[in-house]
């Protein structure tokens, strides 16, 4: 990529304004490629506010070296993600997860955190595999937790 992006922290979520930091591009734009783009869908909360993922960002930061540091068009880069595959989604795209009085995104990205510390205890640096199908299953577990906070 042309200009040195700053590293990206380990939260769950971002805001518009974080991502668009992160990715060196303007919240309008992040809103316009949504449009241009499947694969980015953040999660909606409460006033449609958006909430973007790691993956997300990742995927934000390829499409932005496409477009600006390759120089290829909108379809182009839209042809050149779909030849190498969708990442991995999460199944909750796209979802309104109006959690109002729950636990906060902050909450959540905070606690993922401290299991990250746990993980490295109990597996250590040895068995990656193990470490990524602990972090898959745990992604789940945090989606199924808020999804039955809008369970009455």
């Amino acid at each position: 990529m042309g200009n040195t992006l700053p590293s990206i922290p380990a939260k769950r979520y971002f805001t518009i304004g974080e991502v668009g930091d992160l990715c060196g591009v303007k919240p309008h734009v992040l809103r316009y490629w949504e449009q241009e783009f499947t694969q980015l869908r953040p999660m909606k909360r409460r006033g449609n506010r958006r909430y973007y993922q790691h993956h997300e960002v990742l995927m934000i930061r390829r499409i932005r070296d496409l477009l600006y540091d390759q120089g290829f068009t909108i379809s182009g880069a839209r042809n050149k993600l779909q030849e190498h595959g969708r990442p991995p989604h999460d199944g909750l795209a796209g979802v309104d997860l109006d959690v109002a009085d729950a636990q906060d995104v902050d909450t959540f990205a905070a606690e993922e955190a401290d299991l990250k510390a746990f993980d490295h205890l109990l597996i250590g640096d040895d068995d990656v595999g193990a470490a990524v199908r602990l972090a898959q299953v745990r992604r789940e577990l945090f989606e199924i937790r808020s999804l039955l906070a809008d369970i009455p």
